[in-house]
């Protein structure tokens, strides 16, 4: 790798690890700078996944504030999150490369759809179940946990736009405020990077310059995104969400 191309990937890093802070959808700019510098599909997805876990650590930590009273949603949605992740990461090396490719660009498109619509699909679930006298459960129940597993799965797979999809769960499933559920969904893409990053690990090709550029350029990412993301309105966020998730269903339709 020249000189130049390292930089190329240690500054796609950094933006990777910005834009996954703050929504999500990192690889959208990392994995085709490294198809672009010649590695193959699968190392160079592998070398990706390795090297934005230090990124997603570093934006969980940059949301720490948001997590307090969440060690419960943590600790149920983890087990979701490195099962999902675990079997996504065997997924990638068993299935064809493009075994998602025709799935994923409709579901971000329906995940953008429940994040704009989230605080009036939330209104009128509060709305129904006062009429029916009934209470929501504290974690979004067995719906949510599904969901999540589901999403983790296409984590360790792929990962493009996971946070969105993420964030549509929750918000939807969940009542309460979309940046401690962008702090919920930061811990989970650290799991599901981690997970994924431990089995490739022992049993993938990897590109070790690549790893270690993206890791150290998505970690002080990681802390930006998350100086930026706190300070979003709540709309401002869900407008950063769609223009993220619209670039990403264009760009890989074009793919």
């Amino acid at each position: 790798m020249s000189p130049w191309e390292a930089v190329a990937v240690f500054a796609a890093g950094l933006g990777a690890g910005t834009i996954n802070t703050i929504v999500g959808s990192g690889t959208l700019i990392t994995f085709p700078v490294l198809l672009a510098f010649g590695l193959p599909p699968v190392t160079a997805n592998v070398s990706n996944s390795l090297g934005l876990v230090p990124g997603s650590i570093s934006g969980a930590i940059g949301y720490r504030s948001e997590l307090r009273g969440q060690r419960r949603r943590v600790l149920r949605f983890a087990v979701a999150a490195l099962i999902g992740g675990l079997l996504g990461a065997f997924l990638l090396l068993a299935l064809p490369s493009s075994a998602f490719d025709a799935v994923v660009p409709g579901l971000i498109a329906v995940a953008l759809v429940l994040v704009v619509a989230q605080p009036r699909l939330a209104a009128a679930v509060r709305a129904r179940r006062a009429r029916n006298g009934t209470t929501a459960h504290r974690d979004g129940g067995i719906a949510l946990f599904t969901g999540l597993l589901l999403a983790s799965v296409y984590g360790g797979y792929f990962g493009a736009a996971q946070g969105i999809i993420y964030l549509s769960l929750m918000g939807v499933l969940l009542s309460d405020d979309i940046q401690r559920l962008n702090a919920l969904k930061n811990v989970l893409a650290a799991l599901v990077n981690g997970v994924a990053a431990l089995f490739f690990l022992f049993v993938a090709h990897f590109d070790w310059t690549a790893v270690v550029l993206i890791a150290v350029g998505s970690a002080l990412g990681g802390q930006i995104g998350a100086k930026i993301g706190r300070r979003l309105p709540p709309a401002a966020l869900r407008g950063v969400i769609v223009v993220v998730g619209l670039v990403a269903i264009v760009q890989l339709l074009l793919k």
